[in-house]
């Protein structure tokens, strides 16, 4: 099993995005995640097996979103139930996992077990990354 924390404020993977300037019509994908996902990427990088995982895959993730002040007296953990979505919280993850070689295709995770919940008082937003081989 693979255990790693990353630290920072989650963010999620853009929806591409269409315009038009004229006679040209094109697509991109809005850079708005990019530095969080440079933060995944440093902090896998570290425990990245030495080969790729083979066969399927369990991934849990516990995304710790910042905790306003209107929380910060209560003690527990309480659901983060605004944006960003978190299939989109998701996706950033996989990508940059898959991105760095931790297996051949997102496709292998079979088994996906997400939270989306308020940092604790004292704790780091940041997303707490869970991954196996079953």
């Amino acid at each position: 099993m693979i255990t790693f924390f990353v630290s920072g404020e989650p963010k999620g993977q853009p929806r591409p995005r269409a315009y038009v300037r004229g006679s040209h019509a094109g697509v991109y994908n809005p850079d708005t995640a990019d530095g969080w996902k440079r933060a995944i990427a440093l902090q896998a990088a570290q425990h990245a097996p030495r080969t790729q995982i083979d066969g399927p895959i369990t991934v849990q993730l516990t995304f710790r979103m910042p905790r306003p002040k209107r929380l910060r007296r209560a003690e527990d953990q309480i659901a983060h139930v605004a944006r960003p979505d978190i299939d989109n919280l998701v996706k950033a993850v996989l990508d940059v996992l898959t991105g760095l070689g931790f297996w051949g295709d997102d496709s292998q995770v079979s088994m996906l077990i997400a939270a989306k919940v308020y940092a604790l008082p004292d704790g780091d937003p940041g997303v707490l990354i869970h991954v196996s081989a079953h």
